[in-house]
C-alpha cells in the first residue's frame, strides 16, 4: 500500500486482525501528510482518494491512478505533465538531483496488488480452488458463511433469516439470539450460530466481533448444518469484541458452530457482528 511505503506504518493498527478489520470498516482513512508533511499536497490528495471508503470517491481504474502518480512524479522532477502515452513505454530519465524511485516502487507495488486482487475476485466468482482452500491446506483463508441458527433444545432456530449478517463484512450488522429475561442463564443447554466453510477445511483460528460482550461460547464442528456437532474444537471462553479461538482439532469439517451457553451479565441477548477465520 502506498500509505505504508510513504510512512512505514499501516493506516489502521490493531491488536489482532478482527480489530484491524473493524477499524477499516468504521474509521475514515488517516491523512498521509500527518505522518509525512514533506510530501506534496497533490500526492497526499491522491493517496487519500485511493483509500476513500466509497467506491465512487476513489480512482475508477488503476490506469487513472497510475496517470495521477506519473503526474506527481513529473511534478517532483520539475517537468511538464505529458499527455497519456501508450501503456508500454520507456521510462523517462530523471533530472539530476531528483530521486523518482520511491514513487516508481510504489507504483509497481500497487500494480502488483491490483493484479492479485483481480485474480482473487475472478477465482471467487468462478469457484476455483483459490477461493475454497482451507486455512490448514496451505491456501487462502476460508470464507465462512452464516448458514443457520442451531436451537436443538428450543423451537429449532433463532433469527435464521439474520445469520448471513454475521459474515457480510459489515461490522454494524449482526445475528443475535432471542431475548432471555432470566439472564445470564438461557434455561437450556445452549443455542448457536452455524457457519458453513463450503467444503471440509481445517481451521487454525476463529475470531468473533460482538457488540454484546461477556457471553460464554465454545466452538464445535460437524458435517451437517442441522447437526449434530460432536467435536468441540475450541473450549468455552468469555467473548469480548475481538476474541479469537485457537482451534485444537486437526480434522477438517465443513460446518462450525458457535455454541453459546451463557449470556453476558449486562445483556439479555448475544450478538455476533462478524466472524473471521484462518
Amino acid at each position: 500500500m502506498l500509505y505504508e511505503l510513504l510512512t512505514s506504518e499501516v493506516p489502521f493498527p490493531g491488536e489482532n486482525f478482527v480489530a484491524v478489520a473493524m477499524r477499516h470498516i468504521n474509521e475514515p482513512p488517516p491523512s498521509v501528510r500527518d505522518k509525512r508533511p514533506d510530501i506534496s499536497p497533490r500526492l497526499g490528495a491522491a493517496v487519500e482518494r485511493a483509500m476513500a471508503k466509497q467506491p465512487e470517491d476513489r480512482f475508477q481504474t488503476m490506469a487513472e491512478f497510475c496517470r495521477e502518480l506519473e503526474a506527481n512524479l513529473a511534478e517532483a522532477q520539475g517537468t511538464a505533465v505529458m499527455a497519456p502515452l501508450p501503456e508500454v513505454r520507456r521510462a523517462r530519465p530523471p533530472r539530476p538531483g531528483a530521486n523518482p524511485w520511491p514513487i516508481v516502487l510504489a507504483l509497481a507495488v500497487l500494480i502488483a496488488i491490483g493484479a492479485v486482487i483481480a485474480y482473487l475476485l475472478v477465482s471467487r466468482d468462478t469457484g476455483s480452488p483459490a477461493s475454497n482452500t482451507g486455512g490448514g491446506d496451505g491456501g487462502a483463508a476460508p470464507h465462512l458463511v452464516g448458514a443457520t441458527a442451531y436451537d436443538p433444545h428450543g423451537d429449532g432456530g433463532e433469527h435464521n433469516d439474520k445469520t448471513g449478517l454475521a459474515t457480510d463484512g459489515v461490522g454494524a450488522t449482526y445475528w443475535e439470539t432471542e431475548r432471555y429475561f432470566d439472564t445470564p442463564s438461557l434455561n437450556k443447554d445452549g443455542v448457536g450460530l452455524v457457519l458453513d466453510a463450503q467444503r471440509p477445511v481445517r481451521l487454525h483460528q476463529l475470531g468473533i466481533a460482538t457488540s454484546t460482550p461477556g457471553f460464554t461460547a465454545s466452538i464445535r464442528a460437524g458435517d451437517s448444518s442441522s447437526g449434530p456437532f460432536p467435536d468441540t474444537v475450541a473450549a468455552a471462553q468469555t467473548v469480548t469484541d475481538g476474541t479469537q479461538y485457537t482451534i485444537t482439532s486437526d480434522s477438517p469439517h465443513r460446518y462450525y458452530l458457535i455454541w453459546i451457553t451463557r449470556l453476558g451479565t449486562d445483556y439479555n441477548t448475544a450478538r455476533i457482528n462478524e466472524v473471521s477465520a484462518t
